[in-house]
């Protein structure tokens, strides 16, 4: 790491000084002394030293059984460590142009002015900004929230050594705090137990947003106060509202058979709960600041003429429904049968009415700079998180809801509609939609996974509008799919505007979204109610499984386009629900170079993305982190929708098409028809020995005796990140690239390198992955875990990603990989001397567990510990 990251490398040289001292303290010098050796030579190997790697085999083939778990540890820690050190100085006051972009805000108010835009189309633009983060609780978070607290503790620590205004005293003080979190963490299973319920999933979100959120939001809404004064010299009106989240911990219920309609009830409680909890603690706050005596006369009118302290008064009032609130939905919770009393808060109009009526009063009567603290602050979050702290989605699959109605109409004589045409469906659809009259049968008694469903839209029925995002349809293929998901709200007693999502996974499925769309808004019905808004969802994670990236990242694009011109045609207002994860096979990218990726027009409906499994911890887990990563969204977004990307020329389309047939083609010839494929798939990775780490409470394959193709896309994806070739993240793309530059296109190739952003961002992150594999590691796995008949195989893929980068460098003129993120490079670089050593132990432990004849529970727990440590290095591993 050279000197541009020298205050980072002090913080990495710190605390592994500190983890070692717990290490040897806890294990003796002599296991300290291997693991620095193994640290050594891993360093050597990754300085180019390559005969150190034989060595570095050696030690780790040799340690014996007691030693394997400690070893195993100590890398997974000092990962943990760098990653908080190295998210620590992306927001510290060392952080420069090399490894920091520019202030987000501040960079797009420049390229406003250089290109001119008006105010008025600035203003509207932050009128209608919309930004609705779903946190999601798919199965790639490995720390445990345990862990999760004590780097959260570190980096506040680095903080106070970073201030330079510590003493000597205060300085000590503060690093024997850092050698007692990180003791702690060494002392403490780095592995759950039991797999977590989505109880404790939920519980897991709901920390996030207390720890980080809750503070973020409103100083996140502050800087853009700011802005929005420099700009315009008007301020942000006190109830805009444009960063919201949603939530599918709990809601989630496709393919989770321990997601149940209790469990979603409880967990709406729940989030009921911790919102009165945080406001409670805002309320007592300002309970204790706001003592002034002076008001206006409608406050004085609300309050009465005997309190002397007026905004007390209110607050008080606040604090007491509150504390009603608490004690009413805790006995709900505790499975108590009580009534709902008056004085609770069960809408948000009973916070911000009185709260905004004491803001007011303070600004007529001068006292602005005391309005504008604390109480502005919580008057943000009310619009932002509202009474429910998160809106939960409820998302279920397609054939879920077909299950119902085929059940019911058999009951009622009328055949089987799993049976009927797609126009016959439709037509049944629309009629009951429209009829007034009941359609379950008061003595009817469905199947239990039917009565599921059912119960599932009764307990939605019970909760206000508010308190639900979206119901999102999995492998949603028809307009029937739609219809058949309010047909049942409507007979389970929900009577609201529900934002009923179809989700598009597959290459088929993407193509066909514009025509399902199509055929909805040719329905009157469809088109009252709904009232001119859609929401669609773009899968990114089962298209990419099912064609290759480079395939199924154009069926996205051109899905987007297709659905943005077709709402326009219709007057009907879109927004594109993204479901990203961290990884580059499941639509992974930096926030701010993917939105502005997308086509033009795609982000005037707002943005609606998921933020999914370890990469809520890295872009949500700290405040200033989470500042920051909500002025990439919002800046990324404005800049979007004022300075728009462009239209690609048709020549540009053209070669997209043929790329987007070759790399499929490609992708499939080894994930579908390699006959050696599935094998060689599960020899070389751990993907039979993930079954047993407890990542979620979801199971890792929708059919348990399905093979590679009920693979979920996340265990997919993770599989292949642990043995570093990253097959899903890269196969058919360098392949197709390579097609095109044979055909005599590298120049329109480097054209939409230079000018596209959709195709400038693909090429970027393909050197990512490329980055992140390591071929040598992959090579070993095959000798150590493979059969030798299978290594042609592992051959041949390593052959092709060595093409594959050539053709990249090749379009990008470069002549090495991530030459334009040399920060992102050199992160990567450091990573490796720590992650190295953990693949290299994996593969042993791989070897010893599936050539013991009885089970061990050292080698099983060291395993899960190198998965664990992989995952922390690679970070974006599903």
């Amino acid at each position: 790491m050279n000197e541009k990251y020298a205050a980072l490398r002090g913080n990495i040289k710190m605390l592994g000084r500190l983890l070692g001292s717990t290490i040897k303290a806890a294990h003796g010098e002599a296991l300290f002394n291997k693991i620095e050796d193994i640290r050594r030579l891993s360093k050597s190997v990754r300085d180019g030293n390559v005969d150190d790697r034989a060595k570095m085999i050696e030690e780790l083939e040799n340690l014996p059984d007691d030693q394997l778990l400690p070893v195993a540890r100590a890398f997974n820690q000092f990962l943990n460590l760098t990653n908080i050190a190295e998210q620590y100085h992306t927001i510290s006051r060392h952080c420069n142009e090399t490894s920091c972009s520019p202030d987000p805000l501040d960079d797009l108010m420049n390229k406003l002015e250089q290109h001119a835009i008006d105010d008025a189309a600035f203003e509207q633009a932050v009128a209608e900004l919309d930004i609705d983060l779903v946190l999601t609780a798919h199965p790639t978070e490995i720390a445990r929230r345990t862990t999760i607290h004590k780097l959260v503790q570190v980096n506040k620590c680095l903080t106070k050594l970073d201030s330079g205004s510590l003493s000597e005293k205060e300085h000590e003080r503060t690093e024997a705090r850092l050698e007692q979190l990180i003791a702690q963490g060494w002392h403490t299973d780095v592995i759950r137990q039991n797999r977590p319920t989505p109880i404790d999933e939920a519980k897991w979100g709901f920390a996030v947003v207390e720890n980080s959120l809750w503070q973020a939001v409103p100083e996140f809404l502050r800087e853009l106060d700011v802005m929005m004064q420099k700009r315009l010299g008007k301020r942000l009106p006190i109830d805009a509202a444009p960063v919201r989240f949603a939530s599918w911990m709990g809601g989630d219920r496709d393919g989770n058979p321990f997601v149940t309609h209790k469990v979603t009830r409880e967990v709406m409680l729940l989030s009921r709960w911790k919102a009165a909890d945080l406001y409670l603690g805002d309320i007592q706050q300002l309970v204790s600041e706001l003592s002034v005596v002076e008001c206006n006369d409608t406050l004085r009118k609300l309050v009465g003429p005997e309190a002397h302290e007026p905004y007390r008064a209110v607050l008080k009032d606040l604090r007491a429904k509150l504390k009603n609130t608490l004690e009413y939905l805790g006995a709900l919770l505790n499975g108590q049968r009580v009534t709902e009393p008056e004085d609770i808060i069960t809408d948000v109009d009973q916070l911000w009415t009185p709260l905004l009526t004491c803001y007011e009063s303070l600004h007529e009567c001068g006292m602005a700079i005391i309005a504008d603290g604390l109480l502005l602050d919580v008057l943000r979050r009310i619009r932002s998180f509202g009474v429910h702290l998160v809106k939960l989605d409820i998302r279920q699959e397609s054939t879920r809801h077909s299950d119902v109605l085929s059940e019911l109409t058999r009951y009622l004589g009328l055949g089987d509609y799993d049976h009927w045409s797609e126009q016959d469906k439709v037509a049944f659809l629309v009629k009951e939609l429209s009829s007034k009259r009941p359609l379950l049968p008061a003595d009817w008694q469905p199947s239990a996974e039917v009565q599921e469903v059912l119960d599932t839209c009764r307990t939605i029925a019970l909760h206000p509008r508010e308190a639900i995002g979206a119901y999102v349809i999995s492998m949603a293929r028809t307009a029937s799919d739609v219809l058949a998901v309010h047909l049942i709200l409507k007979e389970c007693g929900y009577r609201h505007r529900m934002d009923v999502c179809p989700l598009f996974e597959t290459l088929e499925d993407l193509n066909n979204a514009e025509a399902v769309i199509q055929q909805l808004f040719s329905i009157d019905w469809y088109r009252g109610f709904i009232q001119n808004f859609q929401m669609v969802m773009i899968g990114y994670s089962d298209s990419a499984k099912d064609a290759g990236v480079m395939s199924a990242g154009w069926a996205q694009y051109h899905a987007m386009e297709s659905l943005v011109k077709i709402c326009d045609q219709a007057g009907v207002e879109l927004t594109l629900f993204h479901g990203r994860g961290g990884t580059i096979g499941r639509g992974g990218a930096p926030a701010h170079a993917a939105l502005l990726s997308q086509p033009p027009g795609s982000l005037k409906g707002g943005l609606r993305v998921t933020e999914q499994g370890e990469m809520i911890r890295f872009k949500l887990g700290l405040p200033d982190v989470a500042i920051n990563s909500l002025a990439l969204y919002t800046s990324a977004i404005l800049e979007a929708n004022l300075l728009p990307p462009p239209e690609p020329k048709q020549e540009w389309r053209e070669v997209m098409d043929v790329l987007s047939e070759i790399s499929c083609e490609a992708y499939r010839r080894v994930v579908r028809e390699e006959p050696d494929f599935v094998p060689y798939f599960r020899s070389t990775t751990p993907e039979m020995e993930l079954g047993k780490l407890p990542l979620g409470s979801r199971p890792a394959k929708r059919n348990p005796n399905g093979g590679v193709e009920s693979l979920r896309a996340i265990p997919w994806i993770f599989a292949w990140s642990q043995n570093r070739l990253l097959v899903p993240a890269w196969l058919g793309a360098g392949e197709a690239l390579q097609y095109a530059i044979d055909k005599g296109h590298q120049a329109l190739l480097e054209e939409m390198c230079r000018e596209w952003p959709f195709f400038s961002t693909r090429l970027g992150m393909l050197e990512m992955v490329y980055t992140k594999a390591n071929k040598p590691l992959s090579a070993h796995y095959d000798k150590k875990l493979v059969d030798p008949s299978l290594w042609a195989l592992g051959d041949r893929l390593r052959e092709q990603l060595d093409k594959d980068i050539k053709a990249v460098l090749t379009i990008d003129n470069n002549d090495h990989l991530m030459e334009q993120d040399p920060w992102g490079a050199e992160s990567i670089r450091v990573r490796n001397t720590y992650v190295e050593p953990l693949n290299l132990l994996q593969a042993e432990l791989l070897y010893r567990t599936r050539s013991a004849e009885v089970d061990s529970e050292e080698h099983e727990a060291a395993l899960m510990v190198t998965i664990a440590g992989i995952a922390t290095g690679l970070r974006n591993t599903g």
